[in-house]
């Protein structure tokens, strides 16, 4: 990587290995998307369950949290770039698999959550590399316009990905191509993977042992700015997480069938993008926590509108500013543990933020098809947004410190 500052590119882009690295990233993000509308549409088609929706979450969080500690030691202690394209490589097989159990419905169904929870353990290895790596690819001074770029091309990716998804579903009848297309996209991903040439760092040299291993979440609990911004995450997706009943949205309240389905899941990552572009733009520089604090508590009245919307235009409309509002605490969540995080368990660290975010994510899938099963899907969705409000004003408590956060977009990488 350059060092003359006067000869340094304006902008990540500028560093092959990032745009190498950002390119097999996006690629891989389409096709998991694409698979993920396929497997959502698949299951309520075969079970008209928000139950079964929701463990489509719970079966890929499980390998995120039982294996959080060996993922973020393995991502600390071998080659970052090997190990995503192994994994790279594991999700088109996953992919493939699914392509080929949809031969068999009328015993597809478990079989479906066992591949699932392979792809779950897979991505479980994927993130902390995936999020340890990025550092390596571009001088400290460009990680901040690295992380928002990146974030701009994933939050892209999510949303051609669904949209694809459900425009193939839709068009072909049926799952089948959309999981051979997503195989391909995959396996795509990891030849291009294999022409990344990160720049070394320190790796984990230490001997295996608990202080090795817990090291991650000591360094967060004994920085309480970094474990108020996680766990307000978890906590207000974990119950305004609405993703997980958009195929019954899209099927019995909004009527708007499988491509209908891909442009609702399309729309928040919408508006992330477009919040991650003027984020690069305009980088958060003061009041950094209120910034977040504010972010999430439009996400979670965003949600109330969504759960109450019977209109097509009205709730693409909540799911977008939805996105756009979550972005910002993205953000700020990743500068404070990318930017400030030791390189030698940077891994580690990640793999903890990456459970949070898991739990937010697919947990809340869980939780919103559970909470759907007792009490119904829009009441649902609406307990959930104003749980996320009622988060929001007990952390601005709990948390003055993130609260009072302000030059963190400065931070710079170690």
């Amino acid at each position: 990587m350059q060092a003359n500052a006067q000869s340094m590119p304006r902008n990540a882009f500028g560093y092959r290995n990032f745009r190498l690295f950002q390119t097999a990233r996006f690629i891989l993000t389409i096709a998991i998307q694409m698979q993920a509308i396929a497997v959502g549409w698949h299951i309520y088609e075969l079970t008209h369950s928000a139950l079964h929706l929701g463990f489509v979450g719970l079966v890929q969080f499980l390998p995120a949290i039982i294996l959080a500690l060996i993922t973020g030691h393995t991502a600390d202690r071998f080659d970052r770039q090997k190990i995503l394209v192994c994994t790279m490589s594991g999700i088109s097989v996953c992919c493939t698999m699914l392509a080929a159990l949809t031969q068999f419905a009328n015993a597809s169904l478990p079989a479906m959550y066992f591949v699932l929870c392979i792809l779950g353990t897979i991505r479980a290895f994927t993130g902390p590399a995936s999020h340890a790596l990025l550092p390596q690819l571009v001088p400290p001074e460009r990680f901040g316009n690295a992380l928002a770029l990146g974030s701009s091309t994933w939050q892209i990716a999510t949303v051609l990905g669904p949209s694809l998804g459900g425009l193939i579903y839709g068009s072909a009848g049926g799952a089948l191509t959309v999981y051979i297309i997503a195989a391909v996209l995959a396996c795509g991903a990891a030849l291009l993977m294999t022409r990344v040439n990160p720049e070394p760092v320190p790796l984990e040299t230490r001997a295996i042992s608990w202080e090795t291993v817990f090291a991650g979440i000591r360094y967060i609990w004994s920085e309480k700015i970094i474990l108020g911004a996680m766990s307000l995450d978890l906590f207000a997706v974990l119950l305004g997480g609405s993703v997980a009943l958009l195929p019954i949205y899209a099927s019995d309240i909004l009527h708007v069938g499988p491509y209908g389905l891909g442009i609702l899941r399309s729309a928040p990552a919408a508006g992330a993008a477009v919040m991650a572009i003027i984020l690069a733009a305009y980088p958060i520089v003061n009041h950094a926590g209120l910034k977040m604090f504010a972010g999430v508590a439009t996400f979670g009245m965003c949600t109330l509108v969504f759960g109450l919307s019977k209109n097509f235009g009205l709730s693409l409309a909540a799911l977008f500013v939805l996105g756009a509002a979550d972005m910002i605490s993205v953000v700020v969540r990743g500068l404070l543990v990318q930017g400030a995080t030791p390189s030698a368990m940077r891994g580690r660290v990640s793999a903890v933020s990456l459970v949070f975010i898991s739990a937010s994510n697919e947990l809340g899938e869980f939780e919103s098809g559970l909470t759907a099963s007792w009490f119904g899907t829009v009441p649902a969705v609406v307990i959930g947004g104003a749980g996320t409000l009622i988060v929001v004003a007990i952390w601005l408590v709990l948390f003055t410190n993130l609260r009072n956060a302000n030059n963190i977009g400065h931070m710079r990488v170690n």
